[in-house]
């Protein structure tokens, strides 16, 4: 480490001083640090593979990358079931995968304590203008709708991490398809890492191995660069035998050159880039060019098995606010039947016939452990008992997991050890739980027993609605529509809540989180906005009908008013009754709500006070529109469009007329 930094002082210096070699990027730099160092380009081995089969752009881009980050072996993946077996066993024996006997084929990672989550304050976006990537807040206020980084800054930065930076390693070349192979909705990454973690988790998350290289040919594709940035031999000890260099993180998108380079950090949405960096921010910028949409949206299907009717509904949360749940749930409501098309990411776009329709681009889910349990959540308890990577849950003495909501589901006897190595944990003799919050299940959906028949149509599924909703403990009601496409825009572009564990946030807070998106927008918030408004302005299209929901929102006792899961089939049974033109709506100042009694309530085990769950408190809304007001102005500013900031005069006027 010490090397390379000096290698990067030296890489600086002439940067800086040498006006034909200012803006040098990765691939420009990779000669020179070897001149630097007195090394020319040097043999490597393919051990896995074979790279005169590689269609030629992919193997350029492999050959430039084994020249900056000299890997001493190549591994070009398959997807096969031998190369799976054969990393699996090069993961044990490193003693990052630990196999799990009390399940099928299942493994538990523990990471390094200080690689937990995505870390949104190093995760930039690069582009000549910084207007193209964020808005311009008002009075020196730091943006909180992404970070961009100068091209020549962003150049810099890499060219300090990556030269060398996978010796001793092998450089795993990742083909992958964001989306059903050969549909028109998808796209093509091609992924270089040093981490064999990295490789069985994409290879449960995408759709990855040769017949995505045939697909391909000589198209082209997002460029995925990521290490670990821990080269051999090792200037100091791992934890957790988990190779990463905190201290060195960085994730950087270039859109210009359509790539992404994440050094560091061997967790999660920093180092899957087909998930978060690709699927959403690198994919939001593909929208806008080509007439789409990229959104942190999960996609479930609802049929009323009286009718034989179906509807599919798209809805955005922020992490960790019941996705996964909502996506795979078990209604309580005997007439309907869910089913699962993805739980965190849509692409959707309009066809020829004018209906919005939408994919999932991953092929896994990457659900958050803790809160999971038989009760909350028992499809996917079903879905990860075989074939799945635990991180950062805790091991039971019978070959098991265990996370915060499994409580009632442990046997007598069994021993807990905590993801922190705290052995025969115990809950009421620590204040460190047993699983990280943010610990995570990585499985493969086409195991999910509820999962849609279409779930992998390549022209995807129809949306017939649109969902916004957060944690808001006061406040916001169960359920409301919006009344027109403008409205459910600006709907999105209000949305708050409460932080959850997914980032680095410490501590809770009402954040705003638009369209659930804060951390993943790829280009300015008010273009996005324009965007999404743009939809309403054309002809020939059939607009689905947005709505808000809050599962979340709490009495005076610190209770929740709505028991949620299961019983949140009773919210949709109102939405598509909705869709229907069913007169079951009153107007509110803030959108139109339930009338008394046409949300379906029974059989409920416990009363509902639907007073307090629908209650809109006029300090409250007062309140909200002015936090929003300030938002926009310091965050938005002149870039946010003036739809938007019509409707929320529009709303100030209700809320101090009507409430």
């Amino acid at each position: 480490m010490v090397w390379i930094t000096r290698l990067a002082s030296i890489s600086s210096r002439i940067l800086r001083n040498s006006p034909p070699l200012k803006r040098l990027n990765l691939r420009q730099a990779a000669p020179l640090c070897s001149a630097l160092t007195g090394q020319q380009n040097r043999e490597y081995r393919v051990i896995y593979g074979d790279t005169s089969k590689l269609p030629n752009k992919v193997r350029h881009y492999v050959e430039e990358n084994v020249r900056l980050c000299k890997p001493d072996t190549v591994h070009i993946c398959d997807g096969s079931d031998r190369e799976i077996e054969l990393l699996n066993y090069i993961l044990q024996k490193d003693g990052i995968l630990k196999a799990l006997p009390k399940y099928e084929n299942c493994w538990l990672a523990r990471t390094d304590p200080a690689d937990v989550a995505r870390v949104e304050r190093l995760t930039f976006i690069s582009t000549e203008l910084q207007r193209d990537t964020v808005t311009t807040p008002k009075y020196g206020a730091k943006s909180q709708l992404g970070n961009w980084m100068d091209p020549e800054d962003i150049d810099n930065e890499l060219n300090m991490r990556f030269p060398d930076c996978m010796k001793g390693r092998t450089m795993f070349v990742i083909p992958f398809s964001m989306g059903p192979v050969g549909s028109p909705f998808s796209k093509i990454g091609i992924q270089l890492t040093d981490s064999a973690y990295v490789v069985a988790s994409m290879r449960i998350m995408t759709r990855m191995g040769s017949r995505v290289l045939e697909t391909l040919g000589e198209g082209n594709f997002i460029k995925c660069l990521h290490s670990v940035g821990r080269p051999l031999p090792l200037t100091s000890p791992l934890h957790n035998n988990w190779p990463c260099s905190p201290k060195n993180t960085l994730i950087a998108h270039l859109p210009e050159r359509n790539e992404i380079c994440s050094f560091g950090s061997g967790y999660g949405g920093n180092s899957l880039l087909g998930k978060k960096c690709f699927a959403l921010r690198i994919g939001s910028i593909l929208g806008q060019r080509e007439g789409w949409l990229a959104e942190h949206m999960l996609i479930l299907g609802i049929e009323n098995k009286t009718t034989g009717e179906k509807r599919y509904i798209a809805a955005a949360f922020p992490s960790a606010c019941g996705k996964t749940n909502l996506a795979m749930m078990t209604p309580s409501l005997d007439n309907y039947k869910i089913t699962c098309v993805g739980d965190d990411i849509a692409w959707m776009r309009f066809d020829d016939a004018g209906r919005l329709r939408a994919i999932n681009p991953e092929a896994g889910f990457f659900g958050v452990a803790p809160g999971t349990s038989s009760k909350t959540n028992p499809i996917a308890m079903d879905t990860i008992k075989s074939n799945t990577v635990f991180t950062n849950v805790a091991e039971t003495s019978d070959g098991g997991v265990f996370w915060e909501g499994l409580e009632k589901e442990m046997d007598n006897g069994v021993k807990i050890k905590s993801w922190l190595g705290d052995e025969d944990w115990k809950k009421d003799e620590t204040d460190r739980p047993a699983a990280h919050p943010n610990s995570r299940f990585c499985t493969p959906a086409s195991q999910c027993p509820i999962m849609d028949p279409a779930w992998e149509d390549p022209e995807g599924v129809p949306i017939d609605a649109i969902i916004f909703g957060g944690r808001r403990p006061t406040g916001v009601p169960l359920v409301y529509e919006a009344f027109n496409w403008e409205h459910g825009v600006f709907v999105g572009a209000a949305m708050r809540s409460e932080s959850t564990a997914a980032a680095e946030h410490k501590a809770k807070q009402i954040m705003h989180d638009p369209f659930a998106m804060r951390p993943f927008f790829g280009y300015n918030f008010g273009d996005y906005l324009k965007h999404w408004l743009s939809f309403g302005q054309k002809e020939n299209v059939v607009l689905p009908k947005i709505f808000h929901v809050n599962w979340f929102r709490k009495g005076p006792q610190n209770n929740f008013l709505w028991p949620g899961f299961g019983e949140n089939a009773r919210v949709l049974d109102w939405v598509v009754r909705r869709c229907n033109n069913e007169d079951i709506a009153k107007r509110t100042p803030i959108g139109m709500v339930p009338k008394f009694d046409s949300l379906n309530l029974e059989g409920l085990d416990e009363p509902v006070d639907l007073e307090a769950l629908f209650s809109l408190p006029r300090d409250f809304w007062e309140n909200e529109v002015n936090a929003i007001y300030k938002y926009f102005d310091e965050q938005v500013n002149e870039d946010l469009p003036k739809e938007i900031m019509n409707q929320l005069k529009e709303l100030e006027s209700r809320v101090q007329g009507e409430l």
